[in-house]
């Protein structure tokens, strides 16, 4: 989000505030906030003392304020854009490439850009962020109004050395200046702007500055004047204050455990404490956790699935059934609201009022595949069909609009488009939202149905929160929204369910079909590594989790269901981004509709971003490979992305993949003294910090998902090197001790994580038979039926030699299982926990029935 202005400064006043990485230091950054005067001689702020104090304010500034959402210039049309072109012109990224025509004279991140700026002795302005935070307000007018303009861009190329960077493509950059933005604030915001010296310290850092002096605030010229002035006049006090606080944060950042591993009654504790902890923030009129803005946070509702289920497991049914009422509330709320687009599937990326109504209306890709999986676990949970439509409603989306030609998904679409081609403007929303009269024309005998159903007026329906629509911008808009149970709606007009539901599918593909030839929004075409790994998990669980479904179940648009003819026949090549999807034979069945697209993105990965070699990955794709590495988060993500392909019937080709990525994840980022992983690999210059994060946001950690991954691991293979896993999750943990005791909540995931861990054993379901029959995708299928993710599922066919290598070089124990249970005309399955098997079973509901009975009577 935008909408801070902040400028840093370093003095002895105040300790460092923790940002959202674990911080153990036995010194204090100190702090210095502008509602009160520093005492430091050294401060920065009296370095810059003509900036009135009382104007610098950390109180966020709400985006609607400073400019109307409804009416934002497109860069591209900017006067200015045709009377330059500037180094960013040669770059791939969108976000970059949007600003190659500015009049400022930007510099790629990079050793060109140091170079120049050690070669004229000026300080950095380095701006980040990403292409589609343009659609936030603040960031947008900064880009607009400063970027563009003439006598901004003057000062800046007189007096600095510009730096642009896309925070998606180089997160290890923005995370070093964010890290010592918030630091200094507790808090932080895009665009994040800060002054660095020649050899990359930070000198000051703020989010958003106006063009001008305004409301008491100092414009980004005044600022810019007086960052000048005070290099010119005491750079020595500016530039040891910089290299104080990298230094400061450097130690606060790298956090090491006191101990090898986790108290023992901790990890129990803090899945309970995160629970009551979110279950108070709990909002039981319109779900989710938290007030308005209300983000989708997947991570919080894995947590609390996955702690009512011990709670149910250890036979505390009432307080499970709890929880779970509050996470399913929730998820209904979600699929319900504006947040969720009823027309073409998928999420948008929060909703600005309360009652997951309004959105701010960009499609991210890692929220696509971490919701999908949160409602596969739902419907595992409750064989309700309601969160399986909504897992194929957003997997449906990523195959029809995100899917590039090689097989990779790309990363994002906008919130802003044209409202008619040729338009000069875009507006928010504008693909999204409909007129009542527009939908009255579409649909016509249907219209009054349609529009009872989904609260559509002709004055507009943003007037379900005072925070929905605060300016007016949607004024006789519609954003659709079900406010009735359908059941109650079709009961009141005498008409049988069915056919209700199938007039508001058949509604919806009419309204689709019309939105289709709207100006789309922009799509970043840019392919990250780690928001690829985790879809790939949502579609490699869903091609078996959703084989529990009804088979009297009927889906309505926009779900189209596992018929890939019926898919392309409906969605003619200039609706897709890409047509390799259609262009492929025909699969009867939907493991292969669902895990094609999986396999299909981890070997464009492999393909592309991989080096056999090295055995490294690249961080993104666009035109060819970025420059950037891989991060932490694109090797964990990818290889829970892999480990989920392989237990859910892919290949071990994926898990011999995911074995070689965990070696080089350890190899480049585990601090095997102090425990825990890094998120760079520390071999870039540039990069001043490296940072342990722990926080489970929009993303998970990388540290969260690497501890699961060692658990998952450390349960297929064998032997010494499954003690090593097993002691790299332990140490790992023990990093993040004090944050799992005191602000649990922060860490949901980690919470899981380390209960996980400390399971005294995990159950085994071992498969054996021929893969390619149709009993062994319904054995399959039964052992992924029900909810549990204390288990790991090995199959394996002892009649190919290729996998019965993998098996007695990485667990001999399986190899033997599988040997001595194989049968020619059966599939075969063994429940192993606590050192012993049950009796083989060789039908889906006997497999069932085996894993629903409680862990203790297993054994």
């Amino acid at each position: 989000m935008c909408g801070e202005i902040q400028l840093g400064h370093l003095s002895a006043r105040k300790p460092l505030q923790k940002t959202t990485a674990t911080v153990k230091t036995k010194r204090k950054l100190p702090h210095f906030t502008c509602d009160s005067a520093p005492t430091s001689s050294q401060s920065r702020w009296q370095l810059l003392q003509h900036v009135p104090l009382a104007v610098i304010s950390h109180r966020p500034i709400h985006p609607y304020k400073v400019v109307a959402m409804a009416e934002r210039t497109p860069a591209s049309t900017s006067h200015s854009r045709n009377k330059h072109t500037n180094r960013l012109a040669a770059e791939h990224s969108p976000y970059l490439l949007q600003h190659a025509h500015n009049p400022v004279d930007w510099f790629a991140w990079g050793e060109e850009a140091f170079a120049e700026a050690r070669k004229r002795d000026v300080p950095i302005f380095l701006s980040s962020q990403n292409l589609f935070l343009l659609s936030d307000s603040l960031c947008h007018v900064m880009e607009v109004e400063s970027f563009e303009d003439e006598g901004v861009a003057k000062l800046l190329n007189d007096w600095f050395v510009s730096i642009k960077v896309d925070r998606e493509e180089r997160p290890d950059v923005d995370k070093v200046y964010m890290t010592y933005v918030q630091a200094l604030y507790g808090g932080g915001g895009w665009p994040l702007s800060v002054f660095l010296s020649p050899d990359l310290k930070p000198l000051m850092g703020g989010t958003y500055f106006p063009p001008e002096d305004k409301y008491g605030r100092p414009g980004f010229k005044t600022i810019l004047r007086k960052v000048k002035d005070a290099w010119d006049k005491k750079r020595d006090m500016l530039a040891q204050s910089g290299a104080f606080a990298i230094e400061q944060l450097s130690e606060a950042l790298s956090a090491s455990a006191s101990s090898n591993k986790l108290p023992d009654e901790l990890p129990q504790n803090a899945l309970r404490l995160c629970a009551e902890q979110l279950s108070k923030s709990y909002d039981s009129r319109f779900g989710g956790f938290g007030s308005a803005p209300k983000f989708p946070r997947p991570v919080e509702i894995q947590m609390m699935l996955y702690h009512s289920k011990k709670l149910e497991d250890t036979g505390k049914s009432g307080e499970a059934s709890e929880g779970q009422k509050m996470v399913l509330f929730t998820l209904q709320c979600m699929a319900k609201g504006g947040i969720h687009d009823h027309v073409g599937g998928g999420f948008h990326r929060y909703s600005v009022d309360e009652r997951w109504h309004v959105p701010h209306f960009e499609k991210m890709l890692y929220d696509q595949g971490q919701l999908a999986n949160v409602y596969l676990d739902a419907f595992s949970l409750t064989k309700d069909v309601f969160y399986s439509y909504i897992c194929r409603d957003i997997l449906d989306y990523l195959r029809r609009d995100m899917i590039g030609p090689g097989g990779e998904i790309f990363s994002a679409e906008d919130a802003d488009s044209a409202e008619t081609e040729g338009a000069t403007r875009k507006k928010e929303g504008a693909f999204y939202v409909w007129t009542s009269k527009e939908v009255e024309d579409i649909l016509g005998e249907h219209a009054i149905l349609f529009k009872e159903h989904y609260y559509l007026k002709p004055t507009g329906n943003c007037d379900l929160s005072r925070m929905s629509d605060p300016h007016n911008e949607f004024k006789g808009k519609n954003v659709l929204i079900e406010l009735n149970d359908s059941s109650a709606s079709a009961s009141k007009l005498g008409m049988p369910l069915e056919k209700y539901l199938n007039i508001l599918g058949e509604c919806r593909r009419k309204l689709f079909d019309v939105r289709s030839k709207r100006p789309r929004p922009h799509l970043d075409d840019k392919v990250i590594v780690s928001w690829n790994g985790l879809v790939i998990s949502s579609f490699a669980r869903a091609s078996k989790i959703l084989k529990s479904e009804a088979e009297s179940a009927i889906f309505n648009f926009p779900v189209v269901g596992s018929d890939r003819n019926e898919f392309c026949e409906k969605w003619p090549a200039s609706v897709l981004h890409g047509d390799s999807f259609c262009s492929k034979s025909v699969e009867a069945n939907e493991r292969k509709e669902y895990t094609e697209v999986a396999e299909s993105a981890a070997s464009f990965i492999r393909r592309h971003l991989y080096d056999e070699q090295t055995h490294r990955l690249q961080h993104s794709f666009r035109n060819g490979p970025s420059k950037a590495p891989g991060f932490l988060d694109d090797y964990a993500f990818l290889i829970s992305g892999l480990l989920d392909l392989y237990e859910f019937g892919s290949g071990t080709k994926w898990l011999v993949w995911a074995i070689e990525l965990q070696n080089t994840q350890d190899e480049l980022f585990l601090d095997r003294e102090g425990g825990g992983y890094f998120n760079t690999t520390g071999e870039d210059p540039s990069v001043l910090l490296r940072v342990k994060e722990d926080h489970d946001g929009a993303e998970p950690s990388g540290n969260s998902v690497s501890v699961i991954n060692l658990v998952r691991l450390a349960s297929i293979v064998a032997g010494s090197k499954s003690d090593y896993y097993r002691q790299n999750a332990e140490h790992s943990l023990a990093v993040f001790e004090t944050r799992l005791k005191d602000m649990a909540m922060a860490v949901p995931l980690m919470c899981c994580a380390a209960d996980m861990l400390s399971v005294p054993s995990r159950k085994h379901v071992v498969l054996v038979g021929h893969k390619s029959s149709v009993d062994f995708e319904n054995m399959l299928a039964a052992a992924h039926a029900s909810y549990d993710l204390n288990k790991t599922v090995i199959h394996i066919d002892p009649a190919d030699t290729e996998e019965m290598d993998f098996w007695e070089e990485h667990n001999s124990n399986n190899a033997s299982m599988a040997r001595n249970n194989f049968s020619a005309d059966k599939v075969v399955a063994l429940v192993c926990q606590n050192f012993s098997c049950s009796p083989p079973v060789t039908d889906p509901i006997s497999l069932e029935n085996l894993l629903l009975e409680k862990p203790s009577s297993t054994a």
